[in-house]
């Protein structure tokens, strides 16, 4: 079972942490951490782009001219697509990007990125993360003493308001719940801040 040091919020070293060997000591999967985080990002995408087919442009109700007889090709509207300004063929529509993986890829996905947080050192276990009101500046001291100066996702078992509030206006730095722990989020910042209760509440879940 893969150890790691366990802080307390000043930054001390208040002892160690057993992690479960198949939630945060599993050989991360390089292909399953792709899917998966393409898969997130194809979810995130608005895909409200919209263009008008021939049908929807304004205009070009009366042929142009007769369909015989003028030496010219037959037209039936100036908004066909031939046309400048006419209507768009097969063009982007209003539309969701979103799909989504069996359970057990997921799953996989999800492991692969805490254990790949584990093996490059990147993970800090806080033994509790409390604040008594939402202070940004509080929540800066303890990244400061926790010697974490980059982008960080900060994981709490239960919402935090004081915690969420405090994090938010912090630059880099995302806060989520056990239960919202996703591949994307792991993968995009520096460090794993996580709270013991979590670490908990992450391997009964995936354990």
């Amino acid at each position: 079972m893969p150890k790691v040091t366990l802080f307390n919020q000043t930054g001390s070293q208040v002892g160690d942490i057993e992690l479960n060997d198949s939630v945060f000591g599993i050989e991360p999967n390089e292909s399953v951490l792709h899917d998966a985080v393409i898969m997130q990002q194809a979810s995130l995408r608005q895909g409200t782009h919209d263009t008008k087919g021939r049908s929807e442009v304004r205009g070009g109700g009366r042929k142009p001219w007769r369909q015989k007889g003028t030496g010219r090709a037959r037209q039936g509207t100036i908004r066909a697509p031939q046309w400048v300004g006419g209507g768009t063929v097969f063009g982007p529509t209003p539309r969701s990007y979103s799909y989504k993986l069996p359970k057990k890829v997921r799953r996989l996905a999800i492991k692969s990125a805490l254990s790949s947080k584990v093996r490059a050192e990147e993970i800090v276990v806080l033994e509790a993360l409390t604040l008594e009101a939402p202070k940004t500046k509080e929540m800066v001291k303890i990244l400061a003493d926790l010697n974490i100066d980059r982008k960080a996702l900060v994981v709490t078992a239960d919402y935090n308001d004081s915690v969420a509030l405090s994090a938010r206006n912090i630059p880099g730095v995302t806060f989520v719940t056990a239960d919202g722990v996703n591949v994307l989020d792991v993968l995009k910042h520096d460090k794993l801040v996580i709270t013991k209760d979590a670490v908990q509440k992450v391997e009964e879940v995936l354990a």
